[in-house]
């Protein structure tokens, strides 16, 4: 998987300098909703023009391969009840910043009962979602967490776009392909 700074909803890495960031690359949502660090500006100067000199530029939603949102649990949550990611489009007002925000997705609830915000836990798993009908081509992409209850014993998700994910099944015992640790398979 590569990463691109450009394309990180996460941390600090791209500027951002506050609100939920817990590291250079992760976010730690606690209560309500509440975006990402990052807003993604895919504002390029030229075609098509907007009145700040910027459009939005193609990411390859419908090529093969797509880019795909990542979201990954790199710090165990503890303490809430359930978390969900909402990655939104805004197209620009035409003075560089966003207009109004268009819900693109939403996940479903991950909880702690059963425990499904352990390390490692691959939260988003779709492709960069094509803008739905009626939706201005958006500039400008945002990642909201959507916390119920209020996580307090720590817990951090970094996010990014990417263009391969590491989407090998994970069971509930940790270990990939769903097979419990310490098990032994015969060939």
């Amino acid at each position: 998987m590569i990463l691109d700074g450009l394309l990180t909803f996460t941390g600090t890495s791209n500027g951002a300098t506050g609100g939920i960031t817990s590291g250079a690359q992760t976010d730690a949502p606690t209560t309500g909703t509440q975006a990402a660090s990052n807003i993604i500006d895919l504002g390029l100067s030229g075609i098509p023009t907007s009145a700040n000199g910027g459009g939005a530029r193609d990411i390859g939603v419908g090529d093969d391969p797509m880019l795909k949102l990542s979201a990954i649990v790199t710090t165990a949550f503890s303490g809430g009840t359930s978390l969900q990611l909402q990655l939104q489009g805004a197209p620009d007002n035409g003075s560089g910043i966003p207009d109004s925000y268009t819900t693109m997705w939403t996940s479903a609830a991950y909880t702690l009962s059963p425990n499904q915000l352990v390390a490692g836990a691959q939260l988003a798993n779709v492709d960069v979602p094509r803008v739905i009908f009626g939706q201005v081509l958006p500039r400008f992409l945002k990642l909201n967490f959507i916390s119920v209850g209020t996580f307090s014993g720590g817990g951090a998700v970094e996010a990014n776009i990417v263009v391969d994910r590491d989407d090998q099944i994970m069971g509930s015992g940790g270990a990939y392909s769903g097979y419990a640790p310490g098990v032994t398979v015969a060939n």
